[in-house]
């Protein structure tokens, strides 16, 4: 930074900003400036904030490493993020309706929401899951199901996000087999299945097996996905989930980028290439109410992901480089007082999320902290991102932050901190060990009960919650799932069952089970196996008896 402009910076805190703050000292006691995740900011950001910032090497050009201001050189000029709404209740037919009203509404790709039984591997018709059933999103038990969820939706000219985990290779393989039943060849197949298992370990918990099993299917899909479904995301890195847990954004930087860096290692110890398989990872990202907080995280995810790619893993191709995510606007933020505040919410986080280059993203409905989105609010939440992309201006250039004083130092300032939890968990050994020790989650839930506390003495605001109260309750249309749904789904499972052949399921799963026990890829034979309408819950029940369950030590 030239000398001359830094001394100028100087001579106005010495002369102007530090009189003016002494002078009005007694407004600020008691106060804090700090960001939500708890991250100093400072009064002004100048000159010297760019002192040891060097513009080609930390923040370049759009398109290129680091990558620091989007991975394309046009950005949104060129072509706007992808906007997804999810949607997921009931039973098929019911999300299959939702997903055709999106569509006929200008959405451009499907993201799908599945129940807790089949998130945590059991059909509609188990004991475990009764009263649950298409409850907070759409039950899948068959590729039954799946071929009514996604009835008359063109696979091969509308991109298809799945938010599952712990089956995630068992519903990857149905929709793959759906793909192939319909003579839709698989590498025509677009879409992204998040099956990132890591994170569940540190914050959603929702698993079947250990984490090391749970790892290797993982790496099943990145490789199966690596040679025949070259459009297709095999893992959807997700910090969403470590955010909504109480994570600070840095925190949620960190262990999401070092979730992925364990991902990369199982895939090269397997034997892949890191240019083989790196340009179709994806990340899902969560974004919260601090406005420049969040465009800074996207910036320095993406720096920082490209450095670890080309130093770390020696990856040559500059597509392993770039870090390409989804967003989504944070559910942890909507209240259910005052539930019309949250558009302002969602629409404030959608813009942050867009300044800071996402290329995917859901805007989550005014309603969602009360039940599943009514199509009323899932319709605003749509319109919001399209009044931002038609009516704003902001997607005319591209990062137009990059250079701000301000966004550049919390770009570093985040990029450090979360640089220095990365080398922790490295100091484990990595992230599993970190995991097993319960690294992150004690960090998230220290972060959690700090924010808490913070919200109780308002040192921080939720507007209708902890200030600016009304006690009058606002009435707002809700969808609600009724019983019959449940019962629907579980007569449908029973009868698919009925029609199966016993000696083809038996066959299959034993199938499964030796793949398993050999330590072979899975896909293959799961496929297969759901042609025959072998269930989500008896392939979780192989996942069960091969790999064990597993049960959190709670040792934070």
């Amino acid at each position: 930074m030239d000398e001359k402009v830094l001394k100028a910076e100087k001579e106005w805190r010495k002369n102007v900003l530090e009189p003016h703050m002494k002078k009005n000292q007694a407004i600020y006691e008691g106060r804090s400036f700090t960001t939500i995740s708890d991250m100093d900011v400072p009064v002004f950001a100048g000159p010297s904030a760019l002192n040891d910032v060097d513009p080609i090497e930390d923040i370049g050009f759009p398109g290129v490493y680091p990558y620091t201001r989007g991975v394309q050189p046009d950005m949104y000029r060129g072509k706007l993020w992808t906007m997804r709404q999810f949607a997921g209740f009931g039973t098929p037919k019911d999300t299959n309706n939702r997903f055709k009203y999106l569509l006929s509404q200008g959405m451009a790709g499907l993201s799908t929401a599945f129940d807790m039984p089949t998130l945590m591997g059991y059909d509609a018709d188990h004991n475990l899951a009764r009263g649950e059933v298409g409850r907070e999103g759409v039950n899948v038990s068959t590729l039954a199901d799946m071929e009514i969820l996604f009835d008359g939706i063109p696979l091969d000219e509308v991109t298809v996000s799945m938010t599952i985990n712990a089956p995630a290779i068992i519903l990857l393989g149905m929709y793959i087999a759906m793909a192939d039943k319909r003579g839709i060849s698989r590498s025509k197949l677009g879409g992204t299945i998040q099956a990132d298992m890591l994170k569940e370990f540190i914050a959603q918990k929702e698993w079947i097996c250990p984490p090391k099993p749970s790892v290797k299917l993982v790496t099943d899909m990145v490789e199966f996905c690596t040679n025949e479904l070259p459009r297709w995301n095999s893992v959807s890195i997700s910090g969403y989930h470590i955010r909504e847990a109480g994570a600070t954004a840095a925190q949620e930087l960190a262990f999401t980028l070092a979730d992925g860096m364990a991902y990369v290692e199982s895939a090269i110890e397997r034997g892949l290439d890191v240019d083989s398989f790196a340009p179709r990872l994806s990340f899902f990202f969560d974004v919260h109410n601090d406005f420049f907080e969040e465009i800074a995280k996207f910036r320095a995810a993406r720096r920082i992901w490209a450095r670890q790619m080309r130093e770390r893993y020696k990856a040559k191709n500059p597509k392993s480089w770039m870090l390409r995510t989804h967003a989504q606007t944070a559910g942890v933020s909507l209240t259910a007082q005052q539930p019309m505040n949250n558009i302002a919410r969602v629409t404030m986080q959608a813009m942050a999320a867009i300044l800071g280059g996402t290329n995917s993203l859901h805007t989550n409905s005014m309603d969602e902290t009360l039940a599943l989105p009514s199509e009323q609010a899932a319709k605003v939440a749509l319109r919001t991102q399209q009044i931002i992309a038609e009516e704003s201006g902001i997607t005319n250039t591209v990062d137009p932050l990059a250079g701000s004083y301000f966004v550049e130092h919390m770009t570093n300032k985040i990029e450090a901190e979360a640089l220095s939890y990365i080398s922790k968990i490295y100091d484990f050994g990595g992230m599993i060990e970190a995991i097993e020790e319960g690294f992150p989650q004690k960090e998230i839930a220290a972060s959690a009960y700090r924010y808490q506390q913070q919200l109780d003495k308002k040192e921080k605001i939720i507007v209708g919650v902890n200030k600016h109260i009304d006690d009058e309750e606002q009435d707002i249309p809700l969808l609600k799932i009724e019983q019959d749904k449940e019962d629907q789904q579980i007569r449908f499972i029973k009868k698919i069952k009925s029609k199966r052949s016993p000696e083809k399921v038996e066959k299959s799963l034993a199938r499964i089970r030796k793949d398993a026990i050999d330590g072979k890829n899975l896909l293959p034979s799961i496929i297969d196996a759901v042609k025959d309408y072998v269930s989500v819950g008896e392939i979780s029940d192989v996942f069960r008896e091969v790999y064990g369950v597993y049960r959190d030590p709670a040792n934070y």
